[in-house]
């Protein structure tokens, strides 16, 4: 029997390959909305970034999601990611 193979993505504050289940979608929606997707099935450009707010600040700081979402992200918008990552954790 051939063994399944587990998508992996990038994320953008660690730099490591990861099973996509361990890492948390931060989709860009058509209308221009950031927000969190926990079910990795909302429609819209999405990056990946690791549970954890040590990523989220590496990404910040190297502007990781602005490159990948190709446009300026608003200090607000860190917020609500940091909070609904607080929310996550724990």
């Amino acid at each position: 029997m051939k063994a399944k193979r587990i998508p992996e993505r990038f994320c953008l504050g660690c730099q490591e390959s990861r099973p996509k289940k361990d890492l948390l979608r931060i989709v860009r929606s058509p209308e221009g909305e950031f927000s969190v997707d926990v079910t990795g099935k909302k429609a819209g450009r999405g990056a990946y970034i690791c549970r954890s707010m040590a990523c989220l600040e590496r990404a910040r700081k190297s502007r990781a999601l602005e490159r990948s979402f190709k446009s300026p992200i608003a200090p607000v918008v860190y917020d609500m990611l940091a909070n609904e990552l607080k929310g996550l954790e724990g």
